[in-house]
């Protein structure tokens, strides 16, 4: 097998635009309008992004984690990943390539389980950017257990009817559309009696109880729903995958998910990383350059080893997927531990190179001066979303375990005394020669 760790001359262009398009034109947008990649724009504000749209759009790499029958290119994960590494710096990039979560993930599930009608509705728009989606899962006593999950739908007629609450529904208050888990047989295992369904956001019964802020949002300004549903009904039609497939669906969404959040990730810890290692190569205090005292090198040689270890660890899993698909295998549960694997570092990776390259700078690094506070407030949530890091961390366990069975007896087979036994009894003669020359060796001496 060869091992080549470049990208092909034709991809990497398109890689050389996508990071000059995003310091050029897409990271002011996050100066001039910070937090509002997630609100419904102005007339005065579509008049700036739709045309970086189209220009993205020019280029083939609008809306890449898609299919090319979808209008996407069918890039495959490690693409994905190499471009996201891009899109990282930026909040408004993903929205500006059409790659913004929850929408990729959601536009995934209604490409591959939603209705011709449905795709038509809100699949089509959603890849054009015109509309916003949500996805309710997590409930405010279960967190993202969802075997705790008492949101119910009941079957009336050729209609489901929804009753429950959910918390932390990203993007409701600007979404066209919700996808829902509820309980739909509550007879079963949570895995076999739980379905994704699709509820239009003008659904009657539908409140908003708050819209909740994130420590890195302005009191009041938050994206994250607290829902009631009370009553809403919905058309069976709606149900997304099939009734008591939640699991199979939720699937289709995270997996490739998580590895874009990696990747972006990566890409805001090489940026702190920039920011610490120009700061060292600047500031002098206590008679030198920050960067000639020890224990900022440390933190730099940590820094960049840490950085460099995750970017391998994404790219090598987003392989492993690739391989995986070209198999015919769209499952994902070959690589669940390695996507659990960057899950953990992920978040990991961030909070200790933000907190290095904030301690290096630092009453400038806590001030909002520059963006290494607001980096510092988002590196705690990277160990919640998409589940805690603690659940990736028995997922990886339960996976490398079923590689190995118990043995018999009370003694390892590592246990040396047996293993040196056999390994003398093999070499018994080389022992006894080479003992003799030994003897031989020291009585001439």
């Amino acid at each position: 097998m060869s091992w080549d760790f470049c990208t092909e001359p034709e991809f990497q262009q398109k890689l050389d635009w996508a990071d000059r398009f995003v310091t050029d034109e897409v990271e002011p947008l996050d100066l001039a309008f910070p937090d509002e990649h997630f609100d419904i724009p102005t007339a005065a504000l579509r008049s700036v992004i739709d045309p970086l749209k189209q220009r993205v759009k020019a280029e083939a790499l609008w809306a890449a984690h898609l299919e090319p029958d979808l209008g996407g290119q069918g890039y495959g994960q490690v693409r994905l990943a190499l471009l996201n590494e891009i899109l990282g710096r930026s909040s408004w990039a993903p929205l500006i390539f059409g790659t913004q979560a929850p929408d990729t993930g959601n536009a995934e599930i209604l490409a591959k389980y939603g209705t011709d009608e449905q795709k038509a509705e809100y699949l089509a728009p959603l890849l054009e950017g015109e509309i916003f989606s949500c996805f309710s899962m997590t409930e405010p006593h279960a967190g993202s257990d969802p075997k705790l999950f008492t949101t119910r739908a009941v079957r009336d007629g050729d209609h489901w009817v929804i009753n429950g609450e959910k918390f932390f529904s990203s993007n409701a208050h600007v979404a066209a559309f919700f996808i829902v888990m509820a309980v739909t047989d509550p007879d079963v295992s949570p895995y076999e009696g739980m379905s994704m369904i699709l509820v239009p956001a003008g659904t009657p019964g539908i409140t908003m109880r708050r819209n909740v802020a994130t420590m890195y949002d302005r009191p009041g300004e938050g994206h994250h729903g607290w829902l009631r549903y009370d009553n809403v009904r919905v058309s069976e039609a709606n149900v997304l995958g099939g009734e008591g497939k939640a699991f199979v669906v939720a699937q289709t969404r995270l997996g490739g998910g998580r590895i874009h959040h990696a990747m972006r990730t990566v890409a805001v810890c090489k940026q702190a990383f920039d920011m610490m290692c120009q700061r060292a190569a600047t500031r002098h205090t206590q008679g030198s350059l920050l960067g000639e005292k020890q224990l900022v090198q440390a933190a730099i040689a940590d820094s960049w080893m840490q950085i460099n270890q995750l970017r391998l660890l994404v790219l090598h899993t987003a392989w492993l997927i690739d391989k995986c698909t070209a198999e015919g295998d769209l499952s994902g549960r070959r690589v669940r531990k390695e996507i659990a694997a960057c899950k953990v570092q992920a978040s990991r990776v961030m909070h200790d190179v933000v907190y290095r390259a904030l301690h290096t700078h630092g009453a400038l690094g806590v001030s909002q001066d520059t963006r290494l506070a607001r980096m510092w407030q988002r590196a705690p949530s990277m160990g919640i979303v998409d589940g805690p890091t603690e659940v990736h961390q028995v997922t990886i366990a339960r996976q490398l375990l079923r590689q190995y069975a118990p043995y018999e007896g009370v003694w390892p087979p590592y246990w040396l005394p047996p293993r040196i036994e056999e390994a003398r009894a093999r070499y018994a003669d080389v022992l006894a020669a080479h003992e003799a020359e030994k003897a031989e060796t020291a009585a001439s001496r």
